[in-house]
């Protein structure tokens, strides 16, 4: 009875630490506009908890690819084992030969999270521009969930405001919770209270958000729903899912 006591009191103090509140699958690029004179991007994989900089071992992704229009180019195999935070990551740098909008999508292996009795997969995703392109960048991929940028995510300051739609299986998602999170990379910031690491935004009936930017750097968006399935977790029972629509965006500060 002490024991399970104790375990309790350790899961309660966690949550209220805010470390088990807000996991983000993170994708972030060395950049997310090339001008002519750079040819690669390099991405760095990861999972975490971004503003508070408390990072998590990331498997091996299901899969990571790369779309630019319609051509879909398979990145996994260039994956290569790094750290992040002081965990498990991974890296790779990519050739970009022409002028596009290219999207690089993560889905990762489920993580099971004792914790919230749920398996978590962020499907995650970023954007750059590339040679002064920047058409389809609010094309969905077609992946289980995503965020589709109504904003278009490159080429803007802090302060803006950003938009995003919601979707599950190809449909909007009415109301849709979405968490918020600066990637506080530096750790520049501290928050004036657990409340103030995620910050929060529900979507209309259509599952638009908005959600304006205070600081310069990467954000990130995520739109949580549960799966119409299970999987087993480590034990070997049917438990739920938890389902991420996750989306990076840079905004810049005024020079």
């Amino acid at each position: 009875m002490k024991f399970k006591a104790a375990v309790a009191t350790a899961l309660f103090l966690t949550c209220m630490t805010g470390e088990a509140l807000a996991h983000f699958g993170m994708v972030i690029p060395s950049e997310n506009i090339l001008e002519p004179k750079k040819k690669t991007v390099q991405l760095d994989l990861s999972f975490s908890h971004p503003f508070e900089m408390i990072g998590m071992d990331l498997v091996t992704p299901k899969a990571f690819f790369m779309m630019a229009g319609d051509k879909k180019t398979d990145l996994l195999p260039g994956l290569k084992e790094s750290k992040v935070m002081d965990h498990a990551a991974w890296t790779t740098e990519v050739a970009i030969k022409r002028p596009g909008v290219y999207t690089f999508v993560m889905e990762p292996t489920p993580y099971w999270e004792p914790a919230e009795d749920v398996s978590i997969i962020h499907y995650t995703k970023t954007m750059i521009a590339a040679f002064g392109d920047d058409q389809g960048w609010d094309k969905p991929v077609g992946i289980a969930t995503e965020i589709v940028p109504l904003t278009r995510p490159f080429g803007n300051y802090a302060g803006n405001s950003f938009s995003g739609q919601v979707l599950l299986n190809g449909e909007p998602v009415p109301g849709a919770e979405v968490e918020v999170e600066l990637y506080n990379k530096d750790k520049k910031f501290t928050a004036p209270s657990d409340y103030h690491v995620t910050q929060v935004v529900k979507a209309d009936e259509n599952g638009v958000f908005t959600f304006a930017c205070p600081q310069s750097g990467w954000w990130g968006f995520a739109a949580l729903n549960e799966a119409d399935y299970t999987i087993k977790n480590p034990d070997g029972e049917e438990k739920g899912v938890e389902l991420g629509a996750v989306l990076w965006t840079y905004l810049d500060e005024y020079k």
